[in-house]
């Protein structure tokens, strides 16, 4: 048990191009379950590593008991390298729990787990009694293992004790506070720009009429032109002030810095008309040589539907997946009807569709080569690639999360017939997982998905899975 806290005291991260964030000071009491959530690249691995006394801080100091004891678990398991992705998770996972840890750091710890080692993962967490810090986009796991959120973003971390939902409910209301008091100060701006220009012309006409009384020798009265310009300058001062504080409100809203949201449209119809077949397999066998990997497949696949591909780990998944790409190192046996495959997309979370020496302009001119400049920065507009040197950067230069982005432009501009999705969520931050989600929902063809994400599949209108044993499951709304 630890007794006493972990101390964080003007601690900072920076990188040589970034601040990652700065001026954090807190405590990490003995039962403590905290998430740390924010942007790729944003310093939450790396923070993992300063709580494990491995990294120091740029700044500020950081304080870990003498007799803590820390488990870890890595986002990259580099040992067992014989072993499945969840396979590793598990091992390294029996290895940090072995020391019996005060303070248990996991690093991304759903990325790779079947359902079944999700569910164990999650019910080992919900009774260990020590102090947890978890790294994950996993909303699940957001929503029923902790209470306090340390989000990173703009140079700053910022603490919340509560519920995940609770949390993003009350950013999304502070912005909407923020946005209807810009609107009032713009209507109250305006108003008073009126209320100038009004003045100004009273003014225009009070000096007007004085030099008319002077040209007829007539004493001008000068008290009307004193009284425009005093109440020109009084609404001046006032619009200065109004400026002044949609400037400031604008700076709340910018460090809220909630997510942009992608409506995408996408440039061609699925060729399908709905209900009918897109994938058919029957008595189908696949395998590596003379060696079968699964055997008796009986798979139906209507066009425009949702289906996810489900098993453990090792079950075979990704060499069905194989086998109707048409990989020439997969053996196929069997009744197999398919799309041609210049109709079947796939998209994995390494993002292998994207071409590295490509600009992003040109990645999408390279599957919509019939449209004009402006439909394709138009197109590239609605996926956030905005400004000139972003569409004109190279994909090598691209982050994760801009990977993403191009993959979803891309599909949007030539949607295939048939999309193929492999545990795409891996690896995503929160933002870019919900930029997934918004085109995924919209997309009009066939979808066929290897994911263990239940929350992720219920939000882009996934309602069965095929499981690689044969049979069909509805899942739960």
């Amino acid at each position: 048990m630890m007794h006493t806290p972990i101390q964080f005291k003007g601690v900072g991260l920076y990188f040589p191009h970034k601040i990652c964030f700065e001026d954090f000071s807190t405590q990490i009491h003995a039962g403590s379950r905290i998430a740390i959530i924010g942007r790729n690249g944003s310093g939450k691995s790396t923070l993992l590593q300063i709580l494990r006394g491995i990294v120091s801080p740029s700044e500020g100091e950081v304080t870990l008991p003498a007799t803590l004891k820390t488990g870890y678990v890595p986002q990259l398991i580099e040992k067992h390298g014989e072993l499945s992705g969840g396979q590793r998770f598990q091992a390294a996972l029996t290895e940090a729990l072995a020391g019996d840890p005060d303070l248990l750091l996991l690093d991304e710890p759903t990325n790779h787990l079947d359902q079944r080692n999700r569910r164990s993962l999650l019910c080992m967490l919900q009774h260990y009694a020590g102090s947890l810090i978890v790294v994950s986009h996993d909303v699940e796991l957001l929503r029923t293992q902790v209470d306090t959120l340390w989000h990173i973003d703009q140079g700053r971390i910022q603490v919340f004790s509560g519920q995940y939902d609770d949390y993003q409910q009350q950013r999304a209301l502070q912005r909407v506070s923020i946005e209807q008091e810009r609107t009032q100060l713009a209507k109250q701006a305006q108003a008073m720009h009126e209320k100038r220009m009004q003045e100004q012309q009273r003014s225009a006409k009070s000096k007007a009429k004085g030099q008319k009384s002077i040209a007829q020798r007539k004493w001008p009265t000068v008290v009307s032109n004193a009284k425009a310009d005093r109440a020109s300058d009084h609404a001046g001062q006032t619009l200065a002030e109004i400026a002044q504080k949609r400037a400031a409100l604008s700076d709340r809203l910018d460090h809220l810095r909630l997510p942009e949201v992608i409506v995408p449209t996408f440039g061609l119809m699925a060729a399908d008309a709905r209900n009918s077949l897109c994938v058919s397999i029957s008595k189908g066998q696949v395998g590596y040589g003379a060696t079968p990997v699964l055997t008796d497949i009986h798979f139906v696949l209507q066009a425009g539907a949702r289906m996810a591909l489900l098993g453990d780990n090792g079950s075979g998944k990704s060499t069905l997946v194989k086998a109707i790409l048409g990989d020439s190192m997969v053996k196929r046996a069997g009744e197999w009807y398919l799309p041609k495959s210049a109709d079947i997309g796939y998209l994995d979370q390494h993002y292998q569709i994207l071409r590295s020496n490509k600009t992003v302009l040109e990645t999408i001119q390279d599957v919509a080569p019939n449209w004009p400049y402006t439909d394709v920065r138009r197109h590239l507009n609605a996926f956030l690639f905005r400004k000139n040197e972003e569409v004109n950067t190279n994909v090598s230069q691209l982050s994760g999360g801009e990977r993403a982005r191009l993959c979803l432009a891309q599909i949007a501009a030539q949607p295939p017939r048939l999309l193929i999705l492999d545990e795409i969520t891996n690896n995503l931050d929160l933002e870019t997982r919900e930029h997934m989600t918004q085109v995924l929902r919209e997309y009009p063809g066939t979808l066929l998905m290897i994911s263990h994400d239940a929350d992720f599949l219920q939000r882009i209108g996934v309602v069965e899975g095929y499981k690689i044993n044969g049979y069909k499951e509805q899942f739960k709304s």
